[in-house]
């Protein structure tokens, strides 16, 4: 056994012993701990900036994309986002012993089927410093002990962050090892994670596709599968244009860098005419670039729109920038059929005046969430 798999083995194991603890908490206990981070977080901020710019500046310097750069970055009003985001943690219900289900047996015996902690719960993720308070945030919550492993691309970041929730979990009379960064920044390390069975018992992978399906396929240990985003916004015949565009520039622009980004813009054609100029006129404002099918091509060039021809890589493709495949389409039957076919079962939008479209619509599509008048944001 190499000295990296020792280090992770034995960092599961403090996992284990403090996730032992974890489930006899209260909610107050917990809530009160999550209180502290979040305090802390906003207490040691520019700790946190600092060792963010640090990051930052290596990715800049390798010349990484500019919206995964975004994605990295922390800013003090970043950090205080997500200090409340623990704050509303700490203000849900305690999932912990409440009761699913239950019957008596005609002997009288009572049957009960209650929320438990999984017990050690791994997180291997991208260059998402923000995943790292969420993760421990929600594990915390629910009685877990999170192993989390980022990408070294935010060592520093995430060496702040856990440092600090370390120190309020001391603080708060819990133990440190609740939350853990898994030693080593090598891919060894991640494959040591994946085959410690026994010790994890839940595997987490957040990231892009080829992360998400390199754990999926060879982890030992169980493993929550989450997609990636590729994210579309129809655009009905029945919609209201202002609301639409509304809806279409908070989807794409508004962020770029995250899962939840609308990636394909669909229009049901009895619109195409009206909505069409419109909304290129505010998307090439936006900087968007249009991967569009023939019925785009002609409204692009008027508009003065960037464009270039759709294929099915782009149909595909969650792109993490200002870019966005579009087409017209002769029905929202055939909105859902391409939605269907191409989406990852993310975040899907309708917008649309007509009950019956949207009700055709949130029936159709298989995604973890469906919007209706409402961005993918």
């Amino acid at each position: 056994m190499s000295d990296e798999q020792e280090r992770v083995l034995e960092t599961a194991r403090r996992a284990r012993q403090a996730a032992a603890s974890l489930r006899l908490l209260t909610r107050h206990e917990k809530d009160a701990a999550l209180l502290a981070i979040a305090d802390a977080l906003d207490a040691r901020a520019p700790e946190i900036v600092a060792a963010n710019e640090s990051d930052v500046a290596r990715a800049v310097e390798a010349g990484t994309a500019a919206a995964l750069i975004d994605r990295l970055t922390l800013t003090t009003a970043r950090i205080a986002d997500i200090a409340q985001a623990l704050r509303d943690v700490a203000g849900l219900p305690d999932p912990v012993g409440e009761v699913i289900r239950g019957y008596t047996l005609p002997n009288g015996l009572q049957v009960r089927q209650l929320r438990v902690p999984l017990g050690v719960v791994g997180m291997i993720y991208e260059a998402r410093p923000n995943v790292t308070v969420d993760a421990a945030g929600l594990c915390l919550k629910s009685g877990n002990a999170a192993l989390l492993r980022g990408s070294s691309s935010a060592a520093s970041s995430n060496e702040a962050l856990t440092g600090i929730m370390r120190d309020s979990l001391v603080a708060s009379g819990l133990p440190a090892d609740a939350i853990q960064m898994v030693p080593g920044e090598t891919h060894e390390s991640v494959k040591y994670l994946m085959t410690a069975r026994g010790l994890v018992d839940v595997l987490i992978p957040r990231g892009g596709e080829s992360l998400i399906r390199s754990v999926v396929d060879n982890s030992t240990v169980p493993v929550i599968e989450t997609g990636v985003g590729n994210c579309h916004v129809y655009v009905d015949k029945d919609a209201d244009i202002d609301k639409a565009i509304a809806i279409l520039l908070n989807s794409k622009a508004q962020r770029v860098s995250v899962c939840n980004a609308a990636e394909t813009l669909l229009v049901h054609r009895e619109i195409a005419e009206a909505f069409l100029p419109r909304a290129l006129v505010a998307l090439r404002d936006a900087g968007v670039t249009i991967h569009g099918d023939a019925a785009f091509e002609a409204f692009a060039q008027e508009t003065g729109c960037a464009f270039s021809p759709v294929t099915d890589d782009d149909w595909a493709a969650e792109y993490y920038s200002l870019d966005l495949a579009a087409g017209v389409v002769a029905s929202i039957d055939a909105a859902i059929d391409h939605i269907r076919t191409w989406s990852s079962g993310h975040t899907e939008a309708i917008v649309t005046d007509s009950q019956s479209a949207a009700q055709r619509f949130v029936a159709g599509v298989d995604s973890a969430a469906v919007m209706v008048n409402a961005s993918t944001r």
